[in-house]
């Protein structure tokens, strides 16, 4: 899914659940690149201005009953899962993942890539920030765009909200407040090409998932949750691969590259995989067919979601 060309304009937030509307998807194109596998820390894991040092953390923080966990590297134990991935010759792959209650945390590969569709929850995350400082509410137009931008990953939607935020220029504002410090929106409308890290991801995802350091009120979070777990049929791989069952929440993206004919598959979301609510955001890109690109993906996913849950 890719973009299309933006204007301006502006409005927002916490509409009914009850409007959706289902539009049909696009394809796209436009570059990929090498292949990095050095683990990252999230000791360093950017968050909001007003998070109250509530990082996400790594290891050797109390768990969600009190006891104090035993000191474990979990960016080494991601690294080992990872080895039992398969990643095609030639395709990259990064992914971040995070328990909230119990703050384990990892992430393996570096960046950035580009969001292609994913970027889709930052334009309605930053929508929904941008109601909220004007106080109102989303209008009629913009909930039925919305919907259709994350229920179906709609384009037309999408060009349209990235019009209401102020294009690029509105989402590296908001990242800006969100924490993202590794994002960087795609210009002259071109919101598929904006490019990210799985570590930024997952700041993004807190802001959706997680109520302590969100600049998004629980109406608006809820919103986000709510269409995120309304994914149309044929649209619910990725990371949903790791739940048990149908308890995610997700958004995808796929874009296939103009330059290079190869593809751009990301997922990202929460999954509930063993009792545990778990955030997690995978990258790729470089494999040779979209099918390719959904397996690594949800191996990645598969991977990084065992190690903290």
């Amino acid at each position: 899914m890719e973009p299309t060309r933006t204007g301006r304009g502006r409005r927002r937030v916490v509409p009914s659940a009850a409007l959706a509307v289902a539009v049909a998807l696009l394809g796209v194109t436009g570059a990929g690149t090498g292949y990095v596998t050095a683990p990252l820390s999230l000791a360093t894991w950017p968050v909001s201005s007003s998070a109250s040092g509530d990082t996400g953390g790594e290891a050797g923080v109390d768990g969600a009953d009190g006891t104090a966990e035993a000191a474990v590297d979990h960016d080494a134990l991601l690294a080992e899962a990872m080895t039992a991935v398969p990643v095609p010759d030639g395709a990259e792959v990064s992914v971040a993942v995070l328990d909230p209650d119990s703050g384990r945390a990892a992430s393996y590969g570096a960046g950035p890539f580009e969001t292609a569709s994913i970027v889709k929850v930052d334009v309605l995350a930053t929508l929904l920030l941008r109601a909220g400082d004007e106080g109102r509410e989303l209008t009629g137009e913009e909930t039925a765009q919305a919907a259709a931008m994350i229920e179906h990953s709609d384009n037309d939607a999408t060009s349209a909200l990235w019009r209401t935020i102020g294009g690029a220029q509105g989402l590296d504002a908001a990242n800006a407040r969100f924490g993202l410090r590794e994002t960087t929106a795609g210009e002259d409308g071109l919101w598929g090409l904006t490019r990210t890290t799985a570590r930024d991801q997952i700041t993004l995802l807190r802001q959706v998932f997680v109520a302590k350091g969100s600049l998004l009120d629980a109406d608006a979070r809820a919103y986000v949750r709510t269409l995120m777990g309304r994914i149309a049929e044929g649209q619910r791989w990725g990371v949903s691969a790791a739940a048990d069952g149908s308890a995610w929440a997700l958004k995808n993206g796929w874009l296939r590259r103009s330059t290079t004919g190869l593809w751009v598959i990301d997922s990202v979301g929460r999954v509930t995989s063993g009792g545990r609510e778990v955030l997690v955001a995978v990258l790729t890109r470089g494999g040779a067919t979209r099918e390719a690109g959904i397996s690594l993906a949800e191996a990645t996913a598969r991977a990084a979601v065992g190690v903290v849950a």
